[in-house]
């Protein structure tokens, strides 16, 4: 008999790898019954019936695991897919399957189908029993007005969906265009999924850069090897582009994961942002990890004043950063017009490097 999800938990507080914590372990017996409906149902059939029929059976119930950043959740499906005694099972950041679902439909469209959701939906399904999601998050309306029919498609299938979110499941997409005709998707989760949040008091990602310095100069080499030690130790290595939709347009952010970003100073304000789009990225990240921030002047002015409206976006989000920067917050704008302004600015970044920072108030809703 293989091990439960609760002894796999025991060994790694034994071995020292995770530190035990009461609202994580609430959620491994629920992840246990998962899996063993999991291991013990049987498979579609194949064949030539298998190909005609797709499967249409009940799927066993997933698992809506949501809560505030840094909480284990990520942890928690990571053990419970790696035990899961199946084969055809996948685990994927949900960004990346819905543009890989999006890329479907446009090839699909190609050949001239009148609904190109349908050969994509039933692909993804032919492939797998249990489908794993990283952060759950959806901003961009074209896969709002997707995801609705394709996971009832994956449900009818047959496979189950397990994933984790920040937000509550009433809470996606809110505010976005359109917003009425995604609620039955919010519903259908309901139904399909057990819905559970993770209430741990403790933010481990905070605990991992508490004592570590946050901000680093002068910018180079040197700054950059710990960036990368700290980036490798949050996300594992499993960032990915991520794009934001605000108000029609697409913000990038070059590497993104589980609620955190990292960007160049010249790709966040460098380019023609506004107010607008860092508040959205503030709201999108609780952690973000800015590059290069050169010394400020009148020769870049345009750049210095998207940067101070970056940082007050971030300082009224009370989102994480970890940054490099040619000197000191102090002598970053020391001539040249504005750069009286940027006291206040080097103030708040000095403020923002203090190990409790963001720890004072709950993630967004």
């Amino acid at each position: 008999m293989s091990e439960s999800l609760t002894d796999i938990y025991d060994r790694r507080v034994s071995g020292g790898t995770i530190r035990d914590d009461l609202a994580q372990r609430a959620i491994l017996p629920l992840l246990q019954d998962i899996r063993a409906a999991l291991e013990t149902a049987q498979p579609a059939s194949g064949g030539l019936f298998g190909r005609l029929f797709p499967r249409k059976v009940a799927a066993p119930r997933g698992l809506y695991l949501w809560g505030g950043v840094g909480r284990g959740k990520s942890m928690l499906m990571d053990l419970f897919f790696a035990s899961v005694g199946i084969e055809a099972k996948r685990r994927v950041h949900f960004h990346a399957f819905m543009q890989e679902i999006q890329a479907g439909m446009h090839k699909a469209r190609q050949t001239g189908v009148d609904d190109a959701l349908a050969p994509v939906a039933h692909e993804v399904a032919r492939s797998v029993r249990l489908l794993c999601f990283d952060e759950m998050q959806i901003t961009d309306i074209t896969d709002a007005m997707v995801v609705g029919r394709l996971f009832q498609m994956l449900f009818d299938a047959g496979v189950t969906v397990v994933t984790t979110s920040n937000r509550p499941p009433d809470d996606l997409y809110k505010d976005g265009l359109n917003r009425a005709l995604f609620l039955p998707f919010i519903a259908l989760l309901k139904e399909r999924m057990a819905v559970h949040a993770l209430e741990s008091p403790t933010d481990y990602r905070q605990d991992r850069i508490a004592g570590s310095p946050v901000y680093f100069s002068p910018s180079g080499a040197a700054a950059r090897t710990q960036i990368d030690r700290i980036w490798e130790d949050l996300t594992g290595g499993q960032a990915a582009p991520h794009a934001l939709t605000v108000k029609g347009r697409k913000v990038v952010l070059p590497a993104f994961h589980n609620g955190m970003a990292r960007a160049s100073f010249w790709e966040l304000c460098g380019q023609p942002l506004g107010p607008a789009d860092y508040l959205a990225l503030a709201d999108a990240v609780r952690l973000l990890v800015l590059e290069d921030i050169p010394r400020l002047s009148a020769q870049n002015f345009n750049e210095a004043k998207r940067f101070v409206t970056l940082v007050d976006a971030l300082y009224e989000g009370r989102v994480r950063l970890i940054a490099s920067a040619a000197d000191v917050p102090e002598y970053l704008y020391n001539e040249g017009s504005g750069s009286f302004e940027f006291e206040r600015t080097a103030s708040r970044l000095r403020e923002m490097q203090d190990a409790n920072w963001g720890q004072d108030v709950p993630p967004p809703a």
